[in-house]
């Protein structure tokens, strides 16, 4: 039998919960956290009653992948990525935020649990989907936008003009359009220039900044 562990599962869909919970106890483990979203376990998860967390990529409430898993991990508890994973960026944010691997939720329970296993052998996971995202990213050159930055992308490519992200965001709109500018340099720098607001969109996806279903 297997190291018996202690887990957290946040995904916003019962069943998947509920399915974790029976496969887990099934595997001798312990499921300390049961939640929707990630704020729910916030100051509650520690290495002292968690050994790995299994996260989905996209949650209900909106929140960022890269913070999710951001969160989790600076907790000290690896994270698992639990998901359908058809969004690549999605994906790469989640890995660059520290994620141990990916998933997919198309494959089997004992699959996870195998990957569960391997992570807290101090594996990384080996599987195609992971290492498919891995090999993408090295192609991918990164824009290095600060918090702030970020920010006002997420917002401004989500279709909230100047002004409104600076009412947001409490600050003036002389300084929206200072950070607009860095933005659109940085990118241009990195080889992936914003041309018109398709591109605003298309790079925000691609960095995991916003989703489709929030357009």
């Amino acid at each position: 039998m297997s190291q018996a562990l202690r887990l957290a599962i946040v995904d916003d869909h019962e069943a998947i919960r509920l399915g974790f919970l029976h496969a887990a106890e099934k595997a001798g483990h312990t499921v300390a956290f049961s939640v929707a979203h990630v704020d729910e376990i916030v100051g509650k998860v520690s290495k002292e009653n968690c050994d790995i967390a299994v996260l989905d990529l996209s949650l209900g409430d909106g929140s960022n992948v890269e913070s999710n898993v951001g969160a989790v991990v600076a907790a000290s508890i690896p994270v698992i990525i639990f998901s359908i994973a058809d969004k690549q960026n999605l994906v790469r944010a989640a890995l660059r935020a520290g994620a141990s691997g990916l998933v997919a939720k198309s494959h089997s329970m004992d699959d996870l649990f195998h990957a569960i296993a391997e992570v807290a052998a101090g594996n990384e996971i080996d599987n195609s989907q992971t290492a498919a995202a891995i090999d993408a990213d090295l192609d991918f050159k990164e824009a290095n936008l600060s918090a702030r930055e970020r920010e006002v992308l997420s917002l401004y490519a989500s279709g909230l003009a100047q002004k409104q992200v600076a009412h947001y965001l409490g600050i003036s709109q002389h300084t929206v359009k200072e950070h607009i500018v860095r933005v659109r340099r940085k990118y241009e720098t990195a080889g992936r220039p914003i041309e018109n607001k398709t591109d605003w969109v298309r790079r925000a996806l691609e960095d995991g900044l916003i989703e489709d279903g929030s357009l």
